[in-house]
């Protein structure tokens, strides 16, 4: 009985948190919407941020987004930094703004014969969103750099981003047809034999521009919901992994942490990413922060395009 209560108090902290902090009620409002006094969301409050539901992020105005840049780049050792700044801690403006700042640095970004590679994804699909129809570049390609067939209900936008970075800068998609992760790795070896795929994936290899982001491990994470993995495989890789790069699953260090399954995985390799002239990290979150510290000590990127929350943490960030 004791159990029940506290995680009733738990969950109920958690509620009155989300329309506190996410909502912006007052403790008035949230008192009368939930039909408790205003010293309950006062107390409720309070032990979510001492339980650690609710962590407060104070953004020092004199930590500038150009200090932060520097010490990213000093601690990762990455070529490019872009910190964007956001008013305020909430992941959809923060994807909005970041998405909307990768699409322009694209496009002053990009230039004649330039061969661009793509993930799909939320934050892919945002900057594609934003792109617009480029007429001063010439003869650029657009090719997708991992598999982009699923089988579930849920959305990847791997067709949808193609397409719009193509129109964007008046090319014909390159689509990779073909499941990002297979059941079997024999069943890859042979498709990665036929001779379309052969030349994708050489064009893949080509692209001297890689547009990408990180996945993350949680149970929401997109590459969970599309029915690649076992129950088993998807524990190990909440164990062990902190995130992927392009579908292809890394510890803290920016390791693989499973051969196995990396075998069974379609698109472009790890080492290939780090010789592109442009490898195009985007991120906007917390939860990719882990997974973009990875990633940056793997050296899978020389550009980093980065919200300021996270762009804190990731400064904030230390190996466990």
């Amino acid at each position: 009985m004791q159990l029940n209560t506290q995680n009733s108090k738990i969950q109920q902290s958690i509620e009155v948190a989300h329309l506190y902090y996410e909502q912006e009620l007052s403790q008035n409002q949230i008192a009368a919407q939930l039909n408790i006094s205003r010293p309950t969301v006062s107390r409720l409050l309070k032990s979510a941020k001492e339980q650690g539901l609710v962590r407060i992020q104070i953004m020092d105005p004199l930590e500038s987004a150009e200090v932060l840049e520097q010490r990213i780049s000093e601690k990762y050792g990455v070529g490019e930094v872009h910190v964007v700044p956001i008013p305020m801690v909430n992941s959809a403006a923060a994807l909005d703004t970041v998405g909307n700042y990768a699409a322009h640095y694209l496009e002053d970004t990009v230039t004649d014969n330039d061969i661009i590679g793509i993930g799909w994804g939320k934050t892919i699909h945002k900057i594609a969103s934003y792109l617009d129809v480029n007429e001063e570049v010439k003869n650029v390609q657009v090719v997708q750099l991992k598999g982009s067939v699923s089988h579930s209900k849920q959305h990847t936008y791997a067709y949808e981003s193609i397409n719009s970075f193509a129109a964007a800068f008046r090319s014909i998609p390159q689509y990779l047809p073909l499941p990002v992760i297979f059941e079997q790795q024999i069943t890859k070896d042979l498709v990665e034999q036929e001779r379309h795929i052969q030349y994708l994936m050489d064009l893949g290899r080509k692209a001297n521009v890689a547009v990408f982001t990180v996945g993350t491990v949680r149970d929401s994470a997109l590459v969970f919901q599309l029915d690649f993995f076992s129950e088993e495989e998807m524990q190990y890789l909440k164990q062990h992994a902190v995130g992927d790069v392009f579908s292809r699953f890394i510890d803290q260090n920016g390791a693989i942490v499973s051969d196995k399954i990396d075998r069974r995985t379609i698109g472009i390799q790890l080492d290939d990413l780090r010789q592109k002239e442009h490898a195009i990290l985007v991120a906007a979150g917390s939860a990719k922060v882990p997974a973009v510290a990875a990633a940056l000590r793997g050296d899978y990127a020389n550009t980093l395009i980065i919200d300021q929350h996270a762009a804190q943490e990731l400064v904030d960030n230390q190996l466990d």
